[in-house]
């Protein structure tokens, strides 16, 4: 079991039309990171919307051909998934559209609302009719009946984020705006930026706006609506201050892509901090150290710097593995796919092995007895996030402490199981040092959840519900 995030979203506006499909593309490539299971792209054409949604890799779903077929717009939303809510199919795919009377509306989203199972059966009592399983349908509700009695959509979405709690970062693409907000808590990313021919950009991580040729400008501000039209850039921010900023700790680990900076903080430079700590809280005899690829990679470079134990190339990945993979029987081992030791380098050597997380330990396991089988003689591991010891409810693909390892079974155990000779994990008192205290949300970690949890924590808590109204 590894860790996944929900989605990334990405969106656009332009003055005149553009070929908004393949900018979003260029796009939705750069955040292909944050979701592998599906993706969309919505491009708006003077109001009329055409759009394209498939399960499957972005370059899978979307050919030469089907880009071509889209029309240049001046706006576009679009969205790539990985489901901690909601069941993998193709309902499920993202940017939602919706038809009222008031007009068309299209809206991508990453996170989970922690009060949504509440929000849901609401609508239903109400007589809402539910086509997916996802917390984006019942944003997309609350924003239509907003709209119905409010004088713009912005302002319908303003009202409805009063109803909203938990992690949403949105895009919301109207036939005549582009509009993006960003939680009371911060807890997913949002920026924007701007491209030399003047088209605004909207994404998840930076690393997208770059990625089509765009200048970063800033991220929104927790609580914070931008509102793209016509009339220019405006900023709503009655929900500015109303909560502590909770930003995920985990995208600095895990999650975003090293080139990207969140809060004016580099990811890179994060990772780095994170493994000169575990350098000088969990030192090792060593001779050298590696990272597991990728996300080991950074902090694995901080471990040597900090040490002054040589960094060296352990593994190679094997890069075309992608979602279409067929997973091998029982008697192949997935992880020896996708990575292989290089035995010169290993053999044996005093090893330290740096990784982003242990979540039930099979994995690492795993790792660890590729290294033994190259020949190496120690394996340290250190990992440069704290134990995972709570779920979490704002995105992150932990429902349970069933599977956690660290839950039922300490350090020492932990390392035994999974064939260490020492594991280190970094102390929950210093993720403060890898957002230079900004604010985030350690939940996972620590138990303090910002909100209240959830009623119904199971990830199919909406498809279990279809299937017993389908009895």
């Amino acid at each position: 079991m590894s860790i996944h995030e929900e989605c990334g979203v990405f969106g656009l506006f332009a003055a005149e039309p553009v070929d908004a499909a393949h900018i979003s593309y260029y796009g939705l490539y750069a955040l292909q990171h944050r979701g592998q299971e599906s993706c969309g792209i919505v491009v708006n054409d003077d109001g009329v919307f055409s759009s394209h949604k498939d399960m499957g890799l972005v370059n899978e779903v979307f050919s030469r051909d089907i880009l071509k077929a889209f029309p240049k717009g001046t706006m576009a939303v679009a969205h790539v998934r990985y489901g901690t809510t909601g069941g993998t199919n193709r309902r499920n795919c993202q940017p939602i559209e919706v038809n009222h009377i008031k007009g068309r509306m299209a809206l991508a989203h990453n996170g989970n609302l922690s009060n949504a199972f509440e929000l849901r059966n609401s609508l239903e009592l109400s007589g809402a009719i539910f086509h997916t399983t996802s917390d984006t349908e019942t944003i997309a509700y609350i924003v239509t009946h907003e709209r119905l009695k409010s004088p713009s959509i912005e302002d319908a979405l303003n009202n409805a984020m009063y109803r909203l709690d938990g992690a949403y970062s949105i895009i919301l693409m109207s036939p005549q705006k582009l509009i993006c907000a960003r939680d009371p808590y911060g807890f997913r990313p949002l920026c924007y930026g701007k491209t030399a021919d003047d088209i605004y950009v909207i994404a998840s991580e930076s690393c997208a706006i770059e990625a089509v040729g765009g200048e970063f400008i800033r991220d929104l501000d927790p609580g914070e609506i931008l509102v793209f039209s016509k009339n220019g850039v405006v900023s709503l921010k009655d929900h500015c201050g109303t909560k502590n900023k909770k930003t995920c700790v985990f995208e600095y680990i895990y999650f975003a892509r090293p080139d990207s900076v969140i809060d004016g903080i580099s990811v890179h430079e994060s990772r780095i901090r994170a493994g000169e700590i575990l350098a000088k809280v969990h030192p090792a005899d060593a001779d050298i150290v590696i990272g597991v690829p990728d996300s080991g990679l950074d902090a694995a470079l901080g471990f040597s710097r900090q040490s002054g134990i040589p960094l060296s190339l352990g593994f190679i990945k094997n890069k075309y593995i992608g979602r279409t993979f067929i997973a091998p029987s029982d008697r192949m081992d997935q992880v020896k796919i996708k990575l292989s030791a290089i035995k010169s380098e290993v053999s044996g050597k005093r090893i330290v092995l740096i990784d982003d997380s242990i979540v039930r330990g099979t994995t690492s396991r795993r790792i660890v007895r590729i290294l033994k089988d190259a020949g190496a003689r120690e394996i340290h591991m250190r990992v440069s996030a704290p134990p995972f010891l709570h779920p979490c409810y704002y995105g992150t693909d932990i429902d349970s402490e069933e599977n956690l390892i660290a839950c039922h079974h300490s350090i020492d155990e932990t390392a035994r199981i999974i064939g260490a000779d020492s594991l280190g994990y970094l102390p929950v008192e210093n993720l403060c040092d890898l957002t230079e205290n900004n604010g985030f949300c350690s939940a996972c970690f620590s138990g303090n959840y910002p909100t209240a949890v959830p009623a119904d924590t199971r990830k199919d808590r909406f498809e279990s519900r279809l299937s017993e109204k389908n009895k």
